[in-house]
Order: C-alpha cells, then sequence, then structure tokens
C-alpha cells in the first residue's frame, strides 16, 4: 500500500472528479478510471491505538469509485451476494450524488450495510464476480462495492437521517431469537416489521454476539453495532440480556411457559479449539476467542477501569491463519506487545484471512511464521510460557479445500521465546443448546441440523448463522437469518390450528 495520505488521496479523488463528473463515460472510459484507495492510519501509529483503522472514502472518492461500474445487465456481484443487495443499483445512486436513495436499494435487504461494508469479505463474495475486475484480471481491481456500501451507510448515520423501518399492524404472535449476533439481528427485523412481537434472548451483558465480543474496534466500532441494536429497539423489538437459554431458562420453556409462538436459534459458534498439544494449560495461553472477549467487551486494555485483569505480554505467537488470528495479532500489539509472531503451517497464498487484514497485520509489524506448526508449550518454573516449539512444513498435494497439503519434515523442531501464545483455529458449537432441549438435531461437530428453510427438526424452532455453518461471516449469517425470518412469517400467517401443534 501506499500510505498516501488521507488528504493526498482526497485531492486526487477530486482531480479525477472534476474531470469525469459532466461527461457521459462509455465503458472503456469507465475501465480506465483508477481504482480508489481507502485511507488508513499510519501504521506505527494505529498499532497502538484502538480507533479504526479504515478511514473511509471521501464524496469525490465514493462517486469516482461508483462511476468505475457499468450497471452489467446480468449482475454477476448481486448473484454473488449471499442477501441479494441490488448492487447496480445502489451504485447508480452513487454516479447520480443520490446517497440517501442508494442506502434505502442497499436496506432493501441488508438492514446492516454499516457492519457489512466493514468485515464482510467483498472480495471472495460480490466482488470476486466483478465484470471490472475480470477483465482485469485481479479481484484488487474490481469496483470496491464494500467500501461504496460502507461509505453511504456512514453518510446516513452521520447525518442522523437513519430511520426505524415500519411495522406491520400487531398480530399478536411473539418470537424468540436467542442471540444478537448478526443471524438474530437479521431475524428479529425481518420478523417485527411483519408485525409479530419480537424478544430476544443474550446471554453476554451487551448485545451484538461476534460483532461486539470478537470483532476488534479498530475494524468495527461498537457504536455502529450499538446504533444498530438501538434501531430495532426502536421497533419495538425486547432485549433480554444476561440471559442464557438453556440454563437461565431451557428452550421449551420460552416455547411452552411463556408462550412464544416460534424460535429462532443464532447462538453463533463460540466453542474454541485447541491443538491438544503439551503445554496447552500453562500460564500465558489463550484462545482467541477468550483473548479477543477480554478486550473487545471488557476492555481489558483500559487497565484503570477494565472489569478483567490484562496479561501482560512482551512477545506473542498467535496460531492460526484466518481473520480471527489477524485480528488477534493486531489486537496483541495494542495490549502493549513488542513483538508478534503469527505461526501459520501453509503459505500466505493459502490463508484464508482477507488480503487485506494480512495487509494490515504486516504493516503494523506483526511477523509471519510460514510453513510451520506447534508441537509444544514451554514453560518455565513458574508455570508460564517461556518458548512454543514448531516443526518445519513444506507443502504437499492438494487436500479437499484445494489447498495444498502440510507436510511435517521431521527432525526440524525448534523454539521461538514468546511470554503468550493465543490458539486461533477457529470454533465450534457450543453443546449446551443441544444438551437442553431433547430432539434437537445436531451434527457431529455439534451444528444444529436445518432444511432449506432453516427448520430444525423441532416444530416452531428455526436456527441459523454460526450454529449450523460453524464459523462463517456475518453477511452468511445474515443470509440464513433472512431465510429463517421469510419462513418464520409464513409460518405464523397460518392458520391457528396448525401455530397451535
Amino acid at each position: 500500500m501506499s500510505h498516501k495520505s488521507k488528504e493526498a488521496l482526497f485531492d486526487e479523488a477530486r482531480a479525477i472528479w472534476a474531470e469525469i463528473q459532466d461527461k457521459t463515460l462509455s465503458p472503456k472510459d469507465r475501465m480506465a478510471i483508477p481504482p480508489q484507495e481507502m485511507p488508513a492510519g499510519e501504521p506505527s501509529e494505529r498499532a497502538r491505538q484502538m480507533s479504526e483503522v479504515a478511514l473511509g472514502y471521501s464524496e469525490e472518492q465514493a462517486r469516482v469509485e461508483a462511476a468505475r461500474c457499468l450497471g452489467c445487465k446480468n449482475r454477476p456481484c448481486v448473484a454473488a451476494c449471499p442477501v441479494g443487495v441490488p448492487i447496480p443499483e445502489f451504485i447508480a445512486c452513487i454516479q447520480d450524488g443520490d446517497f440517501a436513495k442508494a442506502v434505502a436499494t442497499i436496506k432493501m435487504t441488508n438492514l446492516l450495510p454499516a457492519i457489512c461494508g466493514r468485515v464482510c469479505p467483498q472480495e471472495r463474495q460480490c466482488q470476486s464476480a466483478c465484470t471490472v475486475g475480470k477483465s482485469l484480471k485481479t479481484v484488487d481491481k474490481a469496483v470496491a462495492i464494500g467500501r461504496l456500501e460502507r461509505f453511504v451507510a456512514d453518510w446516513e448515520r452521520e447525518n442522523g437521517l437513519i430511520k426505524a423501518p415500519e411495522v406491520s399492524a400487531p398480530t399478536g404472535k411473539k418470537v424468540a431469537v436467542v442471540g444478537s449476533g448478526p443471524a438474530g439481528l437479521t431475524v428479529a427485523a425481518d420478523v417485527r416489521r411483519a408485525g409479530h412481537e419480537v424478544t430476544i434472548f443474550e446471554a453476554f451483558h451487551k448485545t451484538g454476539g461476534v460483532m461486539v465480543y470478537g470483532i476488534p474496534e479498530f475494524r468495527l466500532p461498537k457504536a455502529i453495532v450499538a446504533k444498530e441494536v438501538e434501531t430495532l429497539k426502536e421497533m419495538g423489538v425486547h432485549f433480554r440480556t444476561n440471559f442464557l437459554v438453556g440454563r437461565t431458562e431451557t428452550l421449551y420453556n420460552l416455547l411452552d411457559k411463556e408462550g412464544f409462538d416460534a424460535a429462532f436459534i443464532g447462538t453463533g459458534a463460540g466453542l474454541p479449539k485447541f491443538m491438544d498439544i503439551e503445554g496447552e494449560n500453562l500460564i500465558g495461553v489463550f484462545s482467541a476467542n477468550e483473548y479477543l472477549t477480554r478486550a473487545n467487551l471488557m476492555k481489558a486494555y483500559d487497565t484503570d477501569r477494565a472489569a478483567t485483569p490484562l496479561y501482560q505480554a512482551k512477545t506473542v505467537a498467535v496460531v492460526g491463519g484466518g481473520n480471527v488470528a489477524m485480528d488477534a495479532a493486531r489486537m496483541a500489539y495494542r495490549l502493549g506487545a513488542d513483538k508478534v509472531y503469527c505461526i501459520y503451517r501453509r503459505t500466505r497464498a493459502e490463508m484464508p484471512a482477507r488480503s487485506e487484514e494480512i495487509q494490515h497485520a504486516e504493516e503494523e509489524g506483526v511477523e509471519f511464521l510460514y510453513l510451520q506448526n506447534p508441537t509444544r508449550i514451554v514453560g518455565d518454573e513458574t508455570g508460564r510460557v517461556r518458548a512454543i516449539e514448531v516443526l518445519d512444513y513444506e507443502l504437499g498435494e492438494s487436500d479437499a479445500s484445494g489447498r495444498r497439503s502440510p507436510v511435517a519434515k521431521a527432525g526440524t523442531e525448534h523454539e521461538i521465546a514468546v511470554d503468550a501464545v493465543i490458539v486461533a483455529l477457529g470454533n465450534e458449537s457450543n453443546p449446551l443448546m443441544a444438551q437442553t432441549t431433547e430432539g434437537l438435531d445436531v451434527t457431529k461437530r455439534g451444528n444444529i441440523v436445518v432444511d432449506e428453510e432453516q427448520r430444525t427438526s423441532l416444530k416452531r424452532v428455526w436456527a441459523g448463522g454460526d450454529i449450523v455453518l460453524g464459523a462463517a461471516t456475518v453477511i452468511l449469517a445474515m443470509g440464513e437469518g433472512r431465510k429463517a425470518a421469510a419462513n418464520i412469517n409464513r409460518y405464523l400467517a397460518g392458520d391457528e390450528e396448525e401455530i397451535a401443534d
């Protein structure tokens, strides 16, 4: 990345816009417009700050980037979007300078554009199908759909124009939503719009699910998530926090004793995976889930006021190659580390994390140790981490994921001195819901089994998001939420006899 200042990037966009704004642009003209770089904070400074790294487009940048869109009639980008956002249509609104209409167009199918514009892997979804990117032979030059989505959503919020969606007349039906992550919030909005009473049950003391406890402030400011929750409250959605369904009350009790006519389970995948190697019980070993929850939800970095202690570590090893690993590695610098390693058993090309997140981590000083994997964690005489032992690998044949398999190189074990290890190898489903809900079918991994309309094995119960998919993305969870909500609404519109079954 060039690391041009925000002002320099804005000036460049202003000059381009002055040149093209009054012209009728041909497809060739549009293809010649340079992609607009997102301004970002200076790496050495931002690596110690919790404030947002990506700074957002200016109005001119947004209109220049929007001008790159060809408005393809076959709309390949829409087909690649899990919730079917009308992408060419909202971008055409930006081209015309009608930002209010642009965000209204997005919200026809996606009620969380400020969130999705920041954290969705557009390069693997809508932007991967973009005709411009394919013509220029790189997804990096596709129209920046996510950045444009973020721009108009931020414009709406910053101008105080967010309005709660209209709610239909009361139906007398009640729906319980378990979990306030992206799937749950999506279901709540769509079901509430149909006139049903909705209550969201959240195990934590704050709402937002993984968007609050998992994704750091520097990627997704918590005020943005809070605003989305506030909008739902304005619609009349009720929230009950510190309520762990399965412990505080069972799902059956909600349905049978509290009188809910339907329920949606969107509890996410919050049970961390470990490596099952020697030393994982040492002081200074954390799951990324715990590490990020302490920092994001409980603000461990605010040592004077935080409700949880901050584990002081100067040399940190993060194990894994996904977005959560990038979040944990970058968070370690913000919590005071002097050196952060990211250990990954394949190469950069195989990493599942977003390329932008890897790049930001590299810029901030994270050192990537590719083709290595831990064999044990070594402690000192007090039971604290002092090193991690790793084994070298090489790439062999491709596996089921299409990536080349890592093959161990015998005898290459060596130690790396660290005083904390963060394991970021993904999450599994918490078994609590299955253990306390007789008849709820789950897979061997603990994911809830659903049909094509997100129905579970239980009558009146639907599920979606990571509890079904395993650890996935915000937009995929929302896509499942939209399907479930549509089916719940159809079900609740049926005759009384069917609903009573």
